[in-house]
């Protein structure tokens, strides 16, 4: 059976990288009808935060993304907190030691960073020279009597080749010997990212990791630990990274990319899930679709090797077909309550159908409860903010144009198809020539929705005041 798996360090904010890996992960194991796992690599101890793991499983099933096992879900390989598995991994820790493939290393920081620092300018690839690997049995004796606490390295064999097919990028060649002895485990007995990970890997059966291509320097280390351990190395598939429209990989000065971040601007999680999907991954379905939907058609040879671009227009175009979809309910709890309490109950209805495809975000939703049911537009306030190519449609319409509106409003009534034929024949006026100034005079916006009904939301009192509101302001009155 397909066992995937996502882990996560609870360090931060879920952001869309991230994000996306979680979700092809879920998408492959529902096409191949497997298993999706939530583990929480929390064995960071200085770093790691249970608000963040918090957080986190709440902004994955927000986006649609269930897990099969893990938090909250019992499974057979558990517990799915890596906190909480130090045991096993002291126990495969004990094993590399039998074998002699670990020795303490008692390098510090500065010494590794200036080494470091040395190769790079020499254009070497930089890896652990191996300096404490020849220490005697009593020189670590020594040491450790100072008290210095080492860390523990994994001897890497020399002149081996690691070779795997990667499901995504095909073939890839590693020489041991590029590789340095790296750390298996800390100085306070914890153990790190590299070691833990392969170890779970292995023992919760899973048969394919996804994730970004910047484990793909990982993964001969931890085939090699695994090999080392005789334990079954699953197949990889490292995805190509997210980059800005300059380019460079996604990051904070992108924008601010974390899902909650995109929650609370009022993006709703089925334009997150479709816009994602799509992000390095081919769809000939260009709908809304839902979960099932996109793991139904989730195919691994339709994941892309280049860079994927961030495109912010492509994500508000999903937030506009979600908008679209959203039924009555859904659309009330979306905009919030304060919207609501704002339309007037028998006005919802139309509230709804007029609004709804003129907008993107609850903001804007809000802004056009008040448009209706607040206050009026002011001219002035528009001047200020310097908007007066909008204000010359008012001024360029003149007076005339205002005098017969609000005549016909009075006239007409809520029979608003019988007030654009009195001011077609009165004025003889005909598209953009009538229909612009009237909408700027009821709403003070270009665009929204259609002229009959914002008369309808207005109300006929409404539509008549503001008409003689633009009267004011154009011939000089306000």
């Amino acid at each position: 059976m397909t066992r995937t798996r996502f882990s996560p360090s609870p360090t931060g904010l879920l952001h869309l990288g991230n994000a996306r890996t979680a979700l092809f992960a879920a998408l492959y194991a529902a096409h191949e009808k497997g298993v999706f796992i939530l583990r929480i690599e929390d064995t960071d101890v200085v770093r790691s935060e249970q608000r963040y793991s918090d957080i986190l499983q709440d902004d994955m099933h927000w986006l649609g993304i269930n897990w099969q096992e893990g938090p909250g879900v019992d499974g057979a390989y558990g517990p799915y907190w890596q906190s909480q598995r130090q045991k096993i991994y002291d126990k495969y820790f004990h094993e590399l030691e039998q074998k002699g493939l670990v020795y303490p290393c008692f390098c510090t920081e500065q010494e590794l960073l200036l080494a470091r620092k040395l190769q790079l300018a020499r254009k070497q690839p930089p890896r652990y020279s191996g300096v404490c690997r020849g220490l005697s049995a009593e020189e670590v004796k020594q040491r450790i009597a100072q008290g210095i606490k080492p860390t523990m390295r994994f001897h890497v064999p020399e002149k081996t080749k690691i070779e795997y097919v990667d499901l995504v990028k095909g073939p890839q060649k590693f020489k041991s010997d590029d590789i340095g002895d790296f750390i298996i485990r800390r100085a306070d007995g914890s153990a790190p990212f590299l070691f833990c990970n392969a170890i779970d890997d292995a023992l919760m059966k899973v048969s394919i990791v996804i994730r970004g291509d910047d484990h793909v320097a990982n993964t001969p280390r931890q085939i090699m630990l695994l090999q080392a351990l005789n334990l079954p190395q699953p197949h990889y598939a490292h995805l190509s990274m997210i980059t800005g429209e300059d380019g460079a990989r996604l990051s904070k000065r992108h924008g601010s990319f974390s899902l909650g971040d995109l929650r609370e601007q009022g993006y709703l999680p089925q334009a997150v899930m479709n816009y994602l999907a799509r992000l390095g991954h081919i769809y000939e379905a260009q709908q809304l679709l839902d979960f099932a939907a996109l793991g139904n058609d989730f195919h691994m040879e339709k994941l892309g090797r280049s860079p994927a671009r961030f495109d912010q227009s492509q994500l508000l175009f999903w937030q506009k077909m979600a908008v679209q979809a959203l039924t009555q309910d859904e659309f009330w709890r979306w905009v919030g309550e304060g919207v609501m309490r704002q339309v007037p109950e028998k006005k919802r209805d139309l509230f709804f159908e007029a609004v709804r495809a003129n907008i993107e975000f609850p903001k804007e939703a809000a802004m056009w409860a008040d448009i209706f049911f607040g206050h009026n537009p002011h001219w002035d306030q528009m001047e200020l903010l310097n908007q007066q190519e909008e204000l010359l449609i008012l001024k360029n319409a003149g007076e005339q144009f205002f005098v017969e509106a609000e005549q016909a409003a009075e006239s007409f009534g809520e029979d608003f198809a019988k007030f654009l034929t009195e001011m077609k024949q009165t004025l003889g006026l005909s598209g953009k020539k009538l229909y612009m100034p009237l909408r700027f005079a009821l709403t003070g916006k270009l665009h929204g929705p259609e002229l009959a009904h914002i008369a309808q939301l207005l109300g006929p009192h409404k539509v008549k005041e503001r008409f003689s509101l633009a009267l004011l302001y154009v011939s000089g009155k306000k």
